[in-house]
């Protein structure tokens, strides 16, 4: 349900073309006091621990590695957005998973007012193997989705 007084979700991936996305979507919105940057610390992709056939993965310490460096380097973009849109250090939030799903479900959980997610515009194969982000937060948010690309 959409909560009208809610935070902003505004998703950060570290590139510049999300960072000027968000920028240029949140300032169509009222409420940049309430704006929260959000990244996504990608889930490590299971073949890399289990393995396949002679394949054993990787040690457990190994893959404690990747996850560190994966949080750590969200946890930078989340910052660097914050700071870029002039919002206080506290407006940082960090989470991990599948982007998308995990967008919807922190908009759910916080009872956001809105989410602005950026868009690479990528379209026919690329977009068909790569997904998008943007596409399924707008199919299965739980409150309105502000896209933006890049502005020229």
């Amino acid at each position: 349900m959409t909560n009208p007084d809610g935070p902003i979700l505004c998703c950060v991936d570290g590139s510049d073309a999300a960072l000027s996305a968000v920028k240029a979507g949140l300032a169509l919105l009222a409420g940049r006091d309430r704006a929260v940057v959000v990244a996504v610390a990608e889930d490590i992709d299971p073949m890399l621990t289990a393995g396949t056939g002679m394949a054993g993965g990787l040690p457990p310490d190994e893959v404690d590695r990747i996850v560190r460096e994966a949080e750590t380097e969200a946890h930078a973009h989340a910052t660097a957005g914050a700071d870029a849109l002039g919002l206080a250090p506290s407006a940082v939030l960090v989470t991990s998973g599948p982007a998308g799903p995990v967008i919807c479900e922190l908009a759910e959980d916080r009872g956001a007012a809105a989410i602005v997610v950026g868009s690479h515009g990528r379209s026919g194969l690329a977009r068909a193997i790569l997904g998008s982000v943007s596409d399924h937060v707008v199919r299965h948010a739980p409150c309105p989705v502000v896209v933006s690309t890049e502005p020229d």
